[in-house]
C-alpha cells in the first residue's frame, strides 16, 4: 500500500464521499477511486459500500481506518523527529476509564497541549474488548485501567496509585436506610454498573458471587452521566469510584452505603506493550502522568497488592487486563 493511496483512503472514510476527497486532496474523482481501488485490490477486500450517491464503509473498512490514521500519524511522528523539526508532531492513541479521564486526567493533558501543541490526542474508553490486542498491535499507544488484578504477559504494567470505591444508591432507597450493608443485603437488588470502568465491576460481581448472592437483572451504561442518574431515580445501587461521585454525594443526590465487608478499592494501572517505541511525545506524557494524576490518592493496600500481583487471589475474575 502506497502512503498516499492510505491518506486517500483516510479522506473518504472521513467524508464518506469520493467527491469532496477529491476537492480536499486536490485530486480528481478517478484519481480517488484508481487510488481506493488499488488498495482493495493490494488487500483483496470491498472497503466501501456505493449505494447510488451514498458511501459506506464495510466491515474491513471500518478496521482499516483506525490502522491508516495510525500509520500517517506515524509518518508524520518520523518525518518531524529524523529531520530534528522544533515542534513535535503525530498523534497519541490512549485508553482510559471515563470516570478517571473525567476527574483527574484534565491537568495532565493541559500540560501536555502546552509542550506539544502539534501532536493530536485520542482518548477512548477503557473496555475489554480488543484492548490487549490494540496494545499489541500498535493501534492503542498506551492504556489506564482500574483494575483488581492482572496477568501482563508482553504488557509493561505500572501502579499508579488507588481509587476508593462506594456502593451508592439514591438518598431514599431501602438501603439507605441501613446502618451498614453486607453482601445478603444485595439479594434479588438491581445492580447499576458501568460497562468501561469494567475491572472493578467484575471484581465486585465476583465477590457477590462467592457469598452465594443472586442479584436481579442488572442494567449496564456506558455513559457515567447516564449510570448516575440512573441510580438517583432509585433504579438500583452502583459501585463507584469516589472521585467520580463525590459532587452527588456532597448536594445531595446520592448516599453512600457504609459496606460491611471493609474498604473497598481499585489499583490505577499505566499499561503499554514492552516493545512500544517510546517517542518523546509518549515519554513526556507517561512522565506527566507519574508526577501528577494520582495526587492526594491514598497507598495501596496490602491486599490490594496481593490481588494484583497474584490473580488467583482475585475474586471471581480471571485477571486479566481490564
Amino acid at each position: 500500500m502506497e502512503l498516499r493511496d492510505l491518506k486517500t483512503f483516510v479522506a473518504v472514510a472521513g467524508l464518506l464521499s469520493f467527491n469532496r476527497a477529491g476537492e480536499a486532496l486536490h485530486a480528481a474523482q478517478s484519481t480517488v477511486s484508481a487510488r481506493i481501488a488499488a488498495i482493495e485490490a493490494d488487500l483483496g477486500v470491498k472497503l466501501f459500500e456505493r449505494l447510488g450517491r451514498r458511501v459506506a464503509l464495510t466491515e474491513a473498512g471500518e478496521r482499516l481506518k483506525d490502522y491508516a490514521r495510525k500509520i500517517l500519524d506515524l509518518e508524520d511522528e518520523a518525518r518531524a523527529w529524523v529531520s530534528g523539526e522544533a515542534e513535535a508532531r503525530g498523534a497519541l492513541t490512549v485508553r482510559v476509564p471515563e470516570s478517571l479521564c473525567a476527574c483527574r486526567m484534565g491537568g495532565v493533558i493541559r500540560r501536555f497541549r502546552e509542550r506539544f501543541p502539534n501532536v493530536r490526542l485520542s482518548f477512548t474508553a477503557c473496555t475489554l474488548e480488543g484492548l490487549e490486542k490494540d496494545l499489541r498491535q500498535g493501534v492503542t499507544d498506551l492504556a489506564f485501567l482500574m483494575a483488581d488484578s492482572i496477568r501482563a504477559g508482553d504488557l509493561v504494567v505500572e501502579l499508579l496509585g488507588v481509587e476508593r470505591l462506594l456502593l451508592v444508591s439514591a438518598p431514599g432507597h431501602r438501603l439507605a436506610a441501613l446502618g451498614q450493608v453486607g453482601a445478603e443485603d444485595l439479594r434479588g437488588e438491581t445492580l447499576v454498573l458501568s460497562t468501561a470502568d469494567c475491572s472493578y465491576r467484575r471484581m465486585f460481581e465476583g465477590l457477590l458471587s462467592e457469598k452465594g448472592v443472586e442479584t436481579a437483572a442488572g442494567v449496564a451504561f456506558s455513559s457515567a452521566a447516564a449510570l448516575r442518574g440512573c441510580i438517583m431515580d432509585g433504579v438500583g445501587v452502583s459501585l463507584l469510584p469516589e472521585l467520580a461521585v463525590r459532587a452527588d454525594l456532597e448536594a445531595g443526590r446520592l448516599a453512600a452505603l457504609d459496606w460491611r465487608g471493609g474498604e473497598l478499592e481499585t489499583a490505577v494501572l499505566m499499561i503499554r506493550h514492552k516493545d512500544k517505541w517510546l517517542s518523546p511525545p509518549l515519554a513526556a506524557f507517561m512522565d506527566m502522568v507519574r508526577e501528577t494524576l494520582m495526587q492526594g490518592a491514598p497507598a495501596p493496600t496490602k491486599p490490594l497488592l496481593e490481588r494484583l500481583f497474584n490473580p488467583e487471589a482475585s475474586p471471581g475474575g480471571e485477571g486479566r487486563c481490564c
